[in-house]
Parts: C-alpha cells; structure tokens; sequence
C-alpha cells in the first residue's frame, strides 16, 4: 500500500532543498491539523511533515488492524514507514504529542539513524500509577471507567474528555476542536488506540534512546503530572526538560509561539539549523 496516501502525509515544502526537516505526529484522537498553529512559525526555516495514524484523520481507515494497533509498535511502525518512503535521513527533528512521545521513543530506538533530535510535547512514558517510586497520575480502575464511557456513550466521552485534555471550559475553541476531532474518529480504531496509550508502559524501554531530546511540560497539566517530567528527564540519555506556564496538554495548540520559542532555543543551541 502507498505510505503517502495510507498515513495522508502532508508536506510543507521550503525553499531549500536542503532545509532541515521538522516531522510531527499528533496524539491520541486528534490529527495532523493540531499542528496547524505551530508550523507557520517555521515556514521560514524548516520543510515540515505531518501525517496522519492509521484511524486517525484523513487517514485509509480500510489499512487498519486492530493486532498492529493493539499496541504501540504498531503505530511506531507508521511512524518508520513515513520517514522510509520519504526517503528521510539525517538532521531530522520529530516532534510528537502526548502518546506520539512514546511512539517516537520506540520508534528511534528501533531506527535511531532516522532522528537527530526529538520534541516531546507533554509526554508521558505510563499513565498508570505505580507507588511508591512514579506517579503516572491514574489509578488502573479509573482508565478502565474512561474505556467503559467511550463503549457505552462515546460522544459523551468525547465532550468529557476534551476539556480534560485542553484545560479550559466546554465554551473554548480549543476544547471544541477536539471534541470534534474526537467525534469525528471511528469509535472503535479510537477505542483500540485509547487502550494502547493509556496501558502502555515504555519506562523500561527509556534507558536504550539515544536520541537528544527536548521535553515540554505542561505546568498544569490533568493528564500528566509535573513528577512525569522530572522522571523523563533523569532516565532519557541527553534530554532537557522546560516546564512551561501553560494549564493543559496542547501546548502546540494554546501557546504555539511559546512552544516554537523552546524549540527554537533547543535546536539553535544544537546548531542543527541557522535561525532566519
């Protein structure tokens, strides 16, 4: 099958062919228009990437299988199959959302040649609490509640959930844009990629990253708590953690300027692009 059209890759060409490469992906239940407020601010120094998962977006939901995306390697496996049939190889930057963080992990663990840095906004390598050493901020039995929410009613979950995710009031636009994003995705790919985040646990995998990588978190954040952040940055290799002034888990979304600045910062220090 073609890559391009399965995963709805979408490209953002600059001027040079040799721009360095910006490639996002987006987190559970949303798509490649989360990022549409941050690549604008690198038009003028990246060629930029998005893409859509397997049952997420504009993507050909009839590639999708719920064995390979039962789990996070499968979405991994997207992720590797973006950069081959691109071509992509050095001094490319991902950028990953929330689940995307983890998938990215795997994924540059698998291929570290296909990353030269990441940008983990929000991460979190398990959502599950484990006393007495990490808090992933959920107790088993409260993920297992959200599941039942989205099979029994799951439009109700989804109105439930996004202003969870956003920070803000059911009034907001940001919060309106993913409850719409969520509504919008077939209920049960949404239900098999809902089960693989929030039950996945990547903290043994953590130590074999090689990648440099920037985490950005969220200061008041309902889905990963500050602790999350300070656990990332003691066991990834070569990792710098920004806590940002920001309520929420879309920082790409509610402050893209600011989030641009921190990325903007990390990969001028790392001299993998020169600022315009």
């Amino acid at each position: 099958m073609d890559v391009i059209q399965r995963n709805n890759v979408q490209q953002l060409l600059h001027a040079s062919p040799h721009a360095p490469v910006l490639l996002y992906a987006h987190g559970f239940g949303c798509n490649q228009d989360m990022w549409q407020l941050l690549t604008p601010e690198f038009s003028s120094s990246h060629r930029q990437i998005v893409f859509d998962y397997v049952g997420s977006g504009k993507s050909d939901v009839h590639a999708f299988d719920p064995d390979r995306y039962g789990s996070l390697l499968g979405y991994a496996q997207d992720l590797i199959e973006v950069y081959d049939a691109l071509e992509l190889s050095n001094n490319v930057t991902f950028v990953g959302h929330s689940v995307s963080c983890s998938i990215g992990i795997l994924a540059s663990i698998q291929r570290p040649e296909l990353f030269s840095h990441m940008i983990l906004v929000g991460p979190s390598p398990c959502f599950l609490n484990d006393p007495p050493n990490y808090s992933g901020g959920f107790e088993r039995e409260d993920l297992e509640a959200l599941l039942e929410l989205m099979d029994q009613n799951y439009i109700g979950w989804a109105h439930y959930f996004a202003p969870l995710v956003a920070g803000s009031d059911s009034d907001q636009p940001l919060t309106s844009q993913l409850a719409g994003s969520f509504c919008s995705t077939d209920p049960v790919m949404a239900r098999r990629f809902a089960q693989a985040t929030f039950f996945s646990d990547i903290r043994e995998d953590l130590g074999r990253c090689t990648t440099p990588s920037l985490i950005l978190q969220h200061c008041r954040d309902a889905l990963v708590p500050l602790h999350v952040g300070e656990y990332l940055k003691s066991h990834l290799n070569n990792s710098r953690l920004e806590i940002m002034d920001v309520t929420g888990h879309c920082a790409h979304m509610s402050h893209p300027q600011l989030v641009a600045a921190n990325v903007y910062q990390y990969l001028s220090r790392s001299n993998s692009f020169v600022l315009p």
